[in-house]
């Protein structure tokens, strides 16, 4: 095989005898471990396993030599329920859910009595590094594993928390079901543009049409579709015109933002080196760059325009690399001087990506000036190291087809749940993928349902950019975003055009949700919040007030979700900050007030909000997806009950 290069920015793996028979070891028993539970499925009933069945898990046993440390866990991607005596389900559980119980950790030396070897290590990843055959075949084994998931029905346990949420034809799962997906997709999607591309893609599967902004609609929009439409590649509105739609009938809305709080690459992100540190350019976007973000593990992703030299086209494609290249270190204590509080974010705050020793060096002193794309490039204008490394994460060849970047940093520690009972989902991003991401469950689950073909409304779902900066660009919700596609919807299905007498009755029939996150409770400052304002974690959906409008809530908006959530068996919550505390801001005002539509904020609780990590409950995207859907199937039936 080809000997892992020591400067390769994909990391090496010793080529030490032992070391690499224990690495070869591990990925011999991952591809075997592939090939059986592959085998398996092809071989079994298409019907789901009963529910007390087990996922066949492999031997206990693993490598210690191995340097690579355990495979993947498999709770990690699948909660397996214990099964009792009878082999039936047990719920054991003070709140009434299933326990779930933890399987053996994979085996690396054997794997069901068979001994792993050399041999077992597939042809094609002969040409790779051991550490890049690792990564490729825990890949495989984590895709089997969702595989095989997906196979197992859930039963729902007797627990009022998730009372309601199974259905005979699937559309809605209990909350658990929820859990793993959603911590996935924050893992898989550290940026705006890889979510917005995730739910593109979930859309487009579930078979949504997808809209352009510079096409007309007036052919393509008709009842009883489903539809998406994107801006930037970081703003997306998806929605279904129900069959049974007339002119000028309402709109329920939910609207909610995908960016997060992070720290995006300068136009010119090179950096003298320093001290023989290669360091990067950066910049805080909204409250990044605070305390929580030193010491932590940063990888970098986002979208790159490269120029095709034959065509001349330029297009965009998304990146990521899938380990950590940026720090940003702590001063030691020892040094005298207090690290938080008072540090230059200019100065203080640089992320270092990588060494670079030349200038001790007379042997690669031509290499201290190099920069890769030719003189008057964008290439030049970055770290040639990450330049390699965004170019060969993306097969370019010519580093001067690289027109222009957005990256950003991201904290590559994957989402996971926690608790004794795991009650709790840590994270980054949580604020806010956390809503968009249950309100597009949601619609999708609403879509499928066959009551949808006869509804006489539209759902729609967005999912804004720039929300932590005050949504004042084009892709930001107090762009025209929203409002120009309920125009272009109201035109397509009217038989007579669009005319302010149409458009102002749908808008006074529709009604939005402002879905953001909001506080939870926390227990180490209950002083802090206000008394009978406090919300839970794992218990509902939180309606935020605020008495000087900076949430859109008020008397009319909380009787219309209020009664959405008693038919829809759902529970809902309050929050309202101090008096002599700040309050944040949501979409919300700035939609309501453009469109005139009657509305509410409402989002779901995290603990740790602006942190570079966050929690949330583990049940608590599930309860959202509830709640969303609940909104977006009686709505209708809601607004008749108001005068």
């Amino acid at each position: 095989m080809v000997k892992n290069n020591p400067t390769s920015l994909r990391g090496s793996v010793s080529t030490s005898s032992l070391q690499e028979q224990a690495a070869r070891q591990r990925i011999a028993a991952l591809e075997e471990q592939v090939a059986s539970l592959t085998a398996k499925k092809q071989s079994s009933s298409p019907h789901p396993p009963p529910p007390g069945e087990h996922l066949p898990m492999p031997s206990q046993s693993y490598c210690a030599a191995s340097p690579l440390g355990p495979p993947p866990h498999p709770s990690a991607y699948l909660p397996i329920r214990e099964p009792t005596e009878k082999g039936r389900m047990s719920y054991d559980r003070a709140d009434g859910r299933a326990g779930l119980t933890d399987p053996p950790i994979l085996g690396a030396t054997r794997l069901n009595g068979k001994e792993s070897n050399d041999n077992n290590v597939s042809p094609e990843n002969e040409q790779l590094s051991l550490f890049e055959q690792y990564n490729e075949s825990a890949k495989r084994f984590r895709e089997t594993m969702r595989e095989r998931a997906e196979m197992i029905q859930l039963q729902p346990p007797s627990s009022s928390i998730t009372k309601g949420l199974f259905r005979v034809d699937n559309t809605l799962k209990i909350p658990e079901a929820y859990t793993q997906p959603f911590c996935d997709f924050l893992t898989d999607n550290p940026t705006v543009f890889h979510a917005v591309s995730h739910f593109e893609a979930k859309l487009e599967n579930a078979g949504f049409k997808k809209l352009s902004e510079r096409s007309s609609w007036n052919e393509q929009v008709k009842k009883g579709g489903k539809y998406f439409v994107t801006r930037n590649g970081s703003s997306l509105i998806a929605f279904t015109v129900g069959g049974g739609y007339k002119s000028g009938n309402g709109v329920a809305m939910i609207a909610g933002h995908v960016d997060a709080l992070t720290a995006r690459l300068k136009p010119v992100s090179n950096k003298k080196t320093s001290a023989g540190y290669v360091q990067l350019g950066v910049a805080p976007y909204a409250g990044a760059l605070n305390n929580t973000w030193w010491d932590r593990d940063l990888g970098i992703g986002g979208r790159v325009l490269v120029k095709d030299p034959k065509t001349g086209k330029i297009t965009t494609k998304l990146v990521k690399l899938g380990w950590p290249i940026a720090r940003i270190p702590t001063l030691a204590p020892h040094f005298g001087l207090g690290m938080f509080g008072q540090n230059n974010a200019e100065t203080q705050a640089v992320p270092v990506i990588g060494l670079d020793n030349s200038d001790i060096h007379s042997a690669d002193e031509a290499f201290k000036n190099l920069t890769l794309g030719g003189e008057g490039t964008f290439a030049a204008t970055q770290p040639p190291k990450l330049v390699r490394a965004i170019a060969g994460e993306l097969s370019i060849q010519d580093y001067s087809s690289i027109v222009n970047w957005e990256l950003e940093l991201y904290d590559t520690q994957p989402a996971q749940v926690g608790g004794l009972d795991k009650e709790f989902i840590f994270a980054g991003r949580i604020d806010d993928k956390l809503c968009s991401w249950s309100a597009i469950e949601a619609l999708l689950a609403s879509s499928t349902a066959s009551a949808s073909a006869e509804d006489g409304i539209v759902k729609l779902v967005g999912v804004f950019d720039d929300e932590e900066i005050g949504s004042q660009l084009r892709q930001g919700a107090k762009g025209n975003f929203l409002p120009s596609t309920i125009e272009r919807i109201t035109e397509s299905l009217s038989s007579n055009g669009t005319s302010a007498n149409i458009l102002s009755q749908t808008y006074a029939s529709s009604f939005l949700v402002s879905a953001d996150v909001t506080h939870a409770v926390n227990p180490n400052f209950l002083g802090s919040y206000l008394e009978g304002h406090s919300p839970r974690l794992n218990i509902g959906l939180v309606v935020s007030a605020d008495s000087n409008g900076h949430m859109t809530t008020d008397s009319v908006s909380t009787a219309v979700l209020t009664r959405v959530a008693e038919k829809t068996d759902n529970r809902l919550q309050l929050f309202m900050i101090r008096n002599d505390s700040r309050s944040g801001g949501t979409v919300g005002p700035m939609l309501s007030s453009a469109m005139g539509v009657r509305a509410i904020d409402a989002g779901i609780p995290q603990l740790s909000m602006h942190s570079i990590r966050a929690t949330t409950g583990s049940l608590d995207p599930g309860l959202g997806v509830k709640i969303f859907k609940g909104f977006l199937d009686t709505f209708e039936s809601v607004d008749g009950e108001f005068e």
